[in-house]
């Protein structure tokens, strides 16, 4: 089902529907005028949508406590009554979520909330949609709101231009989606798993000779086809070697801060980064998957990539891993193993990707943590990083943009945006920063 749809999980939010925010605010409009009975006559005689605006104004009237939406009026023109109904949201909103503690808690937690709202559009601003920041950049009245009540009466104030509505809703939605985020990672002791396997990669996975953040610096001297930009050859080079290399049209040189694993007394160079995803990420996986349940986001956060020099290091590594977690003293088992580095095409669900991607990908159950491992050589790694279709920054932008992301968040009819042109421009934009010297 697509994020677009009307059968969507986050169908209220979307601007070809009912629940659309117009150029006039809904208290603006009389009971009887053509405006409403329009509306009407839209959601008339399909259950499925007058079971969802029965819901969503149950909600306003619960969360504001009030019992129609003429009392609406009040609160936006009445700052004591505003007040009190903050802080009857508030204490509803923090025993929703869980959230331990007093008030002050509760409006820190709706801040991170806030924040992390904010940094979802600010992320999209900053890399695949950097050269129209300004045209998606949020009014600032709405990046400086934090308290859901006055995000809520935003939505029906006059004063509000109908983008500024609009924002106030969609931080609304990303807020709720940071809440539940938070809780599922509150349940799951997610930060404590995480402390957990680096312990565990520390004290049984690398070199015991090699101190903690210990790292040896390389560089990947690579050449690349002119056709797609594939690596056809690649050599390590030392950090002094390196300096007297200059790329030439078609090459590329890469860092890796490489550390080692102790494989029957012989030290194996590995490169890693370890995946903690920042909150807006999460928020975004949920987008793209049309998903509400935190579980789709939070529950295969912890990651770790590795790039061995061969498809033989690499198979040592993974043998070495389930030694390592014997020694920890638990077992570890392998599941949704993909294997794509000697041949073959990767198969996978993920709007965007490209069979073309070469790795070695399993999750590892061990420790009461499920780990996703994605394992590269040298070769495959500069691939994921450079070839043609293949590259990680290509996919990200296909991705947003192809999952109805981009559409969902800066609806055309609001920004006047033309979002095809603009993928297409933003994969040449890429595809040029990839292959430039």
């Amino acid at each position: 089902m697509s994020l677009l749809d009307q059968h969507s999980v986050f169908s209220t939010m979307l601007q070809d529907g009912p629940f659309a925010v117009g150029d006039i605010p809904p208290l603006a409009h009389h009971s009887f005028s053509r405006k409403t009975k329009a509306w009407v006559k839209e959601i008339h005689g399909n259950q499925v949508l007058k079971t969802k605006y029965r819901s969503v104004r149950n909600q306003i009237f619960d969360l504001l406590g009030i019992a129609n939406f003429d009392e609406i009026l009040a609160l936006i023109h009445d700052k004591r009554l505003r007040v009190k109904a903050a802080e009857r949201a508030h204490l509803l909103l923090g025993n929703m979520f869980a959230i331990e503690g007093g008030q002050d808690e509760v409006i820190r937690q709706l801040h991170e909330y806030a924040r992390t709202a904010d940094d979802v559009i600010s992320s999209l601003r900053a890399k695949v949609l950097a050269p129209y920041s300004a045209h998606i950049e949020t009014t600032n009245e709405i990046v400086t709101a934090w308290d859901p009540v006055e995000l809520l009466l935003a939505l029906f104030d006059d004063r509000y231009h109908r983008k500024a509505r609009f924002e106030a809703k969609r931080k609304l939605a990303l807020m709720g989606l940071a809440g539940s985020i938070d809780q599922r990672e509150r349940e799951t002791k997610i930060a404590e798993k995480f402390l957990g396997f680096l312990n565990f990669l520390n004290a049984f996975v690398w070199s015991p000779d090699y101190r903690i953040g210990e790292l040896d610096i390389r560089y990947l001297h690579s050449r690349h086809h002119p056709d797609d930009f594939s690596c056809t050859s690649v050599k390590v080079l030392a950090e002094d070697e390196a300096r007297s290399v200059v790329p030439e049209i078609g090459e590329k040189l890469t860092l890796v801060k490489r550390r080692r694993f102790r494989d029957n007394g012989t030290d194996i160079p590995i490169y890693v980064t370890i995946r903690k995803k920042e909150p807006s990420a999460k928020v975004l996986k949920l987008l793209r998957k049309n998903e509400k349940n935190p579980a789709a986001a939070v529950d295969d956060e912890l990651g770790l990539m590795a790039v061995l020099n061969s498809v033989n290091d690499v198979k040592r590594f993974v043998r070495h891993l389930t030694r390592s977690a014997a020694r920890a003293e638990s077992f570890m088992t392998l599941e949704d193993i993909s294997d794509t580095l000697t041949g073959g095409e990767y198969l996978s669900s993920a709007t965007g990707s490209s069979g073309k991607t070469a790795m070695l990908k399993f999750f590892a159950r061990t420790g009461g943590m499920r780990i996703e491992f994605i394992l590269h050589t040298n070769r495959s790694y500069l691939n994921y990083i450079y070839q043609r279709d293949v590259a990680h920054d290509e996919y990200e932008v296909k991705r947003i943009f192809d999952t109805g992301v981009v559409a969902f968040l800066f609806p055309p009819d609001i920004y006047h945006l033309d979002l095809d042109a603009i993928r297409d421009h933003q994969l040449a934009w890429f595809r040029r920063r990839i292959e430039e010297n």
